[in-house]
C-alpha cells in the first residue's frame, strides 16, 4: 500500500479518517472535547455541525462569489457550469440539424437534377431515399450524471448491492445531510467532487502563467476600479477570462479580497486556537499536528486550501532570480515564502469575522504564530495533503466495524491487479492466531469467508 492524496479518497473514508484525526488531536491536547455526532447536547453544536460544508448550501443560487460562504460559492459555479453545458448542448443541436438539413437538401438537388424546387427524380418517380431529414437520436439529449458506478453492481451480492445502489452519488449536494429516523446515513464509496471556486482557479492560473516574474506581486498595489470591475463581473455570474491583456496585480488583488471577505474562512475559526498551537511545536511533531487539523477541514475548504497552497508555493520558487537556456537573466518576483505568509496569514487563517469589532486586530504573537505556520503549510504543503499506508490502515479497521459490507470494494479498489483467488491463497498457510486481535474475531462472525480472506490479506500485505 503507497500514500493517496486525500482527494482520492472516498466520501465515507473521508468520514472516518476526519474521526480518527480529531481523536488523535484529543489525545495531544490541541482540541477541546468536541463531539462528531450530528446530534450533540441540546443548544450545542457538534465540530461536525461547524465545518460539515454539506448543509451550509442554500437553496437560492444567485451567482455571487464574494462574502457568501465558500459552500455556497461551489454551488453557484455548478449551477453556472450547468446552465453553459445546456447552452452548448443546445447550440450544438442546432449545428447538428442544419448539418442534417444541408445534407438533405445536398442530396434531393442530386437526385432530382431539376432544381432545388423540384422533389421528382428524372424517370418521373420519386427518389428511394425519404426526403424528411434525420434528426439526432433521442440519446443525444440525455447525459449520465458525472461520476461512473463504483463498481459493477451485477457481481455483487443482493445485500451489498443494494448498499451500493445507494452509495453512487458525486456531488455533495447530492447528500441529504439530515438523519433518517431509524437509519444511519449512507455516504458515497466515490471520491468527493474537487471543490475549489471558479474565481480562485482562474486568479491562480493567471498568475502562474503572466505574473511569476512580477516584481512585488501581491505587495505593490493596484488599480480599486478595475478590481472593482472583476468583482462586480463574478458576482453577476459572467464567464470572466483572465487573459495577458488583465493586470497582474489586479488578479492579485481580487484573490486577497475573496478570501478576505469570505464569512467563513478558509481555515474555519473553531480552528483558530489549534492551528496556532503548533508555532511552538517543532520537526515531524508539528508537521503530525498541522496533517491532522487540515484532515478535519470540510472538502471544498481543503480543496481550496490545497490549491492556494499549491499556487504559493509555484509563486515562492521564482522568489530568486534565475537564468534561462540561453543565459538570458530572468528577474524574480522577491516574494519569499516568508513574505507570502505574511500577505495571506491574516486572510486564511482568521480569529474573527469580517466586520467584527477588532477583527483586523492582532497581537504581535498571534500575528507571528500566523506566520510560521502558513510557512509550514506552503513548505509542506504536498506532504500534509497525503494519507499514510498506516492512517489507510486505520480508516479499513474503523470501516470494518462500522461498514464491513464495503470494506471488500475498497480492498479491491486498493488493490486492482490482486485476482480473488491470489488474495484467499495469500492467507493460506497462516493461522488465525498469527494474524492481529481484530480479525481473528471474524472467525465467530456472520462475514462471509470471502470479507475474511480480504481482510487478511490486506493485514499481510501491509503489515499491521
Amino acid at each position: 500500500m503507497q500514500p493517496v492524496a486525500l482527494q482520492s479518497l472516498s466520501e465515507l473514508e473521508r468520514a472516518s479518517l476526519q474521526e480518527l484525526a480529531l481523536y488523535r488531536l484529543q489525545e495531544k491536547l490541541l482540541v477541546g472535547d468536541f463531539s462528531l455526532d450530528r446530534d450533540g447536547p441540546k443548544g450545542s453544536k457538534s465540530i461536525r455541525q461547524k465545518l460539515e460544508s454539506f448543509s451550509k448550501e442554500r437553496k437560492d443560487c444567485s451567482p455571487h462569489a464574494f462574502g457568501i460562504p465558500l459552500s455556497q460559492v461551489i454551488a453557484n459555479d455548478r449551477t453556472h457550469r450547468q446552465l453553459q453545458e445546456a447552452v452548448g448542448k443546445s447550440r450544438r443541436l442546432c449545428l447538428e440539424v442544419e448539418a442534417t438539413v444541408t445534407r438533405f437538401r445536398a442530396q434531393r438537388q442530386k437526385k432530382s437534377g431539376m432544381g432545388p424546387s423540384c422533389v421528382r427524380a428524372p424517370d418521373g418517380g420519386f427518389p428511394e431515399e425519404p426526403l424528411s431529414p434525420t434528426l439526432p437520436d433521442k440519446s443525444f439529449w440525455s447525459q449520465r450524471r458525472g461520476a461512473m458506478s463504483v463498481d459493477s453492481i451485477a457481481d455483487l451480492s443482493d445485500n451489498v448491492s443494494k448498499l451500493l445502489e445507494a452509495l453512487q452519488l458525486s456531488h455533495p449536494h447530492e447528500l441529504d445531510p439530515r438523519r433518517v429516523l431509524g437509519k444511519k446515513k449512507m455516504l458515497s464509496l466515490n471520491p468527493i467532487t474537487w471543490q475549489v471556486p471558479r474565481i480562485v482557479e482562474r486568479c491562480c492560473t493567471h498568475i502562474e502563467t503572466h505574473g511569476l516574474q512580477t516584481v512585488g506581486i501581491f505587495r505593490v498595489g493596484s488599480s480599486k476600479k478595475r478590481v472593482q470591475q472583476l468583482r462586480e463581473e463574478f458576482d453577476q455570474g459572467l464567464d470572466v477570462f483572465l487573459d495577458e491583456h488583465q493586470s497582474v496585480h489586479d488578479v492579485a488583488a481580487l484573490l486577497k479580497e475573496f478570501l478576505r471577505d469570505m464569512p467563513d474562512s478558509l481555515i474555519p475559526r473553531e480552528l483558530y486556537g489549534a492551528f496556532l498551537s503548533t508555532a511552538t511545536m517543532e520537526g515531524p511533531a508539528q508537521l503530525d499536528a498541522l496533517q491532522l487539523l487540515l484532515f478535519l477541514l470540510p472538502p471544498c475548504h481543503s480543496d481550496t486550501l490545497h490549491r492556494l497552497l499549491q499556487f504559493l508555493g509555484e509563486v515562492a520558487r521564482h522568489a530568486e532570480r534565475s537564468w534561462d537556456a540561453d543565459g538570458q537573466e530572468v528577474p524574480g518576483n522577491k516574494m519569499t515564502v516568508s513574505n507570502l505568509a505574511t500577505v495571506f496569514g491574516p486572510n486564511i487563517l482568521q480569529k474573527e469575522k469580517p466586520g467584527e469589532k477588532d477583527a483586523g486586530a492582532l497581537n504581535f504573537e498571534d500575528s507571528a504564530a500566523i506566520i510560521l505556520v502558513l510557512q509550514r503549510l506552503i513548505e509542506h504543503h504536498q506532504a500534509l495533503f497525503m494519507v499514510s499506508p498506516e492512517m489507510q490502515c486505520d480508516i479499513l479497521r474503523r470501516l470494518f466495524q462500522t461498514d464491513p459490507d464495503v470494506i471488500d470494494y475498497l480492498l479491491r479498489r486498493k488493490f486492482p491487479a490482486v485476482p480473488q483467488l491470489e488474495r484467499e491463497g495469500s492467507v493460506e498457510g497462516h493461522s488465525p492466531s498469527a494474524l492481529p486481535g481484530w480479525t481473528r474475531s471474524l472467525e465467530s462472525s456472520s462475514v462471509s469467508s470471502e470479507l475474511y480472506s480480504n481482510v487478511s490479506f490486506l493485514n499481510l500485505h501491509v503489515g499491521i
